[in-house]
Formats: structure tokens, sequence, C-alpha cells
């Protein structure tokens, strides 16, 4: 059985730090490319940052660029989202998704299997 659990998130102050854990289970996980979404509610599955399976070739939106970094640990079967200078408008839930395929993709629909995510708040 194929599971995404996501860890680390909670309430910080604008400008403060937080790191998300994707702990994988299931899957050949060195071989599948993980993205970083996140959601408010009423609003559309937004992409945040994706890393792919084969040579942790690295995408981020413009929003998070400078600030944000994706990495794996393909040891630990964990990827990580570090998020420095946070805003209030990067208060969400984000989840982590994973594809059957190497190569990463923005599309939130070409991600099989997803997380149950993790609340991110950002106090003014």
């Amino acid at each position: 059985e194929v599971q995404l659990v996501e860890s680390g998130g909670g309430l910080v102050q604008a400008g403060g730090s937080l790191r998300l854990s994707c702990a994988a289970s299931g899957f050949t996980f060195d071989a599948n490319a993980i993205g970083w979404f996140r959601q408010v509610p009423g609003k559309a599955r937004e992409r945040v940052a994706c890393i792919s399976g084969s040579d942790a070739t690295t995408w981020y939106t413009d929003s998070v660029k400078g600030r944000f970094t994706i990495s794996r640990d393909n040891a630990k079967n964990t990827v990580y989202l570090q998020m420095n200078s946070l805003k209030p408008e990067d208060t969400a839930v984000y989840y982590c998704a994973a594809r059957s395929k190497s190569g990463f993709t923005t599309v939130p629909a070409q991600y099989a299997y997803w997380g149950q995510g993790t609340q991110v708040t950002v106090s003014s």
C-alpha cells in the first residue's frame, strides 16, 4: 500500500521558517517524482515545488523561489520542503504527492498518490 505522510506544519510568525517532511512507503521511492502542493479553502490546489526521481531536478513556483527548497533523501524515503522567510500568504494546507514516473510535472492530476496534508499558518 502506498502511503505518504506529511509532518512539520504549524504556526509561525512572518519571517520565520518551517521544514515539512513527506515520508513515503509502498513504492520504489527513488524512481518517482514528488511534488509539494498547497491549498486554501475556496481555491484550487496550487503547485509549490517538485523534484524528479532520477537526477533530483527541481522546480519552484515563482512566489516561493529563493525562499523554499525541496530536497530528497532516498535512503530515508523522505522528501523535505524547507520554507524560509515565510509570509502570511503562504498559509495553506500543504500536500505532498508522488507520481509513477521519474520526471516531475506541475499538474496535480498527474500525481497518483497524495498525503493527508499538514497545516501551515503564518501570522503577520
